[in-house]
């Protein structure tokens, strides 16, 4: 170096000094993926365990037939609007609304069985396709005429139609709805569900119901599975038929999520690539499905046992919706449910009421008699109609 010269700058990296500093420090991603969200996480846990305790409380469990899904998201909103969740839980609590709800949605397919669905007969399938459809149009375009916006529309059209909380957590994951849009429709099928338990039984046995023109009709019209099972066990304990009937609705799930994110894409809503084509909680969806209906397509053993299934439909599925339900609950203050006002009300009553009416009527002309009957220990594991009376 010539004297006088001025010296070079200092390198901004200063070898093993930064290399300390830079150990010392938890990667922002690790912190980002693992540490933030799990305060957020464990409070989702806590509300869904004591929704689940509380389920099976008899008077709960017995008169009020509500069921965990509802229960966790009651829980939620009122823990958000009486001691709303610190900052450093939202982390924790938008990953349960979001990725782990749509994980619950995909596991929803391991209640499904090509078995079990075909035991109820074609003309019961018709039945829940015609009522459905219907359902789903009617409520999609009342909804809009009477002033509600598009995606709560839709999630109330989606809810009503096909099997309530868990369809509208699936269509929200599709149109990414606000938090209002998603608790309202809730809100109204709990409402006109728990009606439909008390009412249903005192119309069949007026009307002189057959159990399975019965169970068809409560499978085929009620909102919730809960809601569909208690009802049929009500009247000549048709819990059975209402549950299959129940999985048929069910089953068309994903084909009108696919419909919906194909119906965005080309509306054009989806400027920044956030819907896809193909959602893929809805591709495992049907990948469960069939994989819980190995023995239909003609393999000799299932490629899951019947007690990993059993497992999944009764403990892992339900704590895994209760957790993305609790998120839900907890992003929601009662500001966001009076902001929806009183039209979800009437939108959900005529959807309900034109369904009810549709499914019976159908279903006094298709299902008089049951289908002939069929095994009632299926080597996968589910429920088969015997031959209801």
């Amino acid at each position: 170096m010539k004297s006088g010269s001025t010296p070079p700058p200092r390198a901004q990296f200063s070898g093993h000094a930064d290399l300390r500093d830079a150990a010392s420090k938890p990667p922002t991603d690790f912190k980002k993926l693992l540490i933030d969200p799990l305060p957020g996480l464990l409070l989702t846990v806590a509300i869904s365990a004591a929704a689940i305790r509380l389920q099976d409380v008899p008077y709960i469990h017995d008169h009020l037939h509500f069921g965990a899904l509802l229960l966790v998201i009651l829980i939620g909103i009122l823990w958000r609007n009486l001691l709303p969740p610190p900052e450093w839980a939202e982390p924790g609590i938008k990953i349960a609304q979001k990725g782990i709800l749509r994980w619950g949605v995909a596991l929803l397919g391991f209640k499904l069985s090509i078995s079990a669905i075909a035991s109820i007969g074609m003309p019961s399938l018709v039945v829940v396709i015609i009522g459905t459809t219907a359902a789903l149009a009617f409520a999609w375009w009342f909804g809009k005429a009477m002033g509600l916006h598009e995606n709560l529309a839709i999630l109330m059209a989606v809810g009503g139609a096909i099997c309530g909380a868990s369809a509208i957590a699936a269509a929200d994951s599709v149109v990414k709805a606000e938090k209002e849009d998603v608790v309202a429709p809730i809100g109204v099928i709990t409402l006109f569900g728990t009606l439909g338990i008390l009412i249903y039984p005192i119309l069949g046995r007026a009307l002189g119901m057959t159990k399975f023109l019965y169970g068809v009709w409560c499978g085929a019209s009620l909102h919730e599975t809960a809601q569909a099972v208690a009802a049929g066990a009500a009247y000549l304990h048709a819990d059975d038929v209402a549950t299959v009937v129940k999985l048929a609705r069910i089953a068309m799930l994903a084909p009108i999520c696919f419909y919906l994110a194909w119906w965005m894409r080309k509306k054009g809503q989806d400027a920044e690539a956030k819907v896809a084509i193909v959602p893929w909680f809805l591709v495992l969806f049907i990948v469960f499905a069939l994989l819980n209906s190995s023995t239909s397509l003609g393999m000799s053993q299932p490629l899951i046992p019947a007690e990993a299934v059993k497992f999944i439909n009764d403990h892992l599925n339900l704590w895994v919706l209760c957790i993305g339900m609790a998120g839900v609950g907890l992003q929601t203050g009662f500001k966001d449910l009076k902001r929806a006002g009183a039209m979800p009300l009437v939108v959900g009553f005529c959807q309900w009421l034109l369904l009810s009416l549709i499914s019976f009527t159908l279903a006094s002309v298709l299902c008089k008699t049951p289908p002939p009957a069929t095994t009632t220990s299926p080597s996968d594991g589910h429920t088969i109609i015997k031959r209801p009376t």
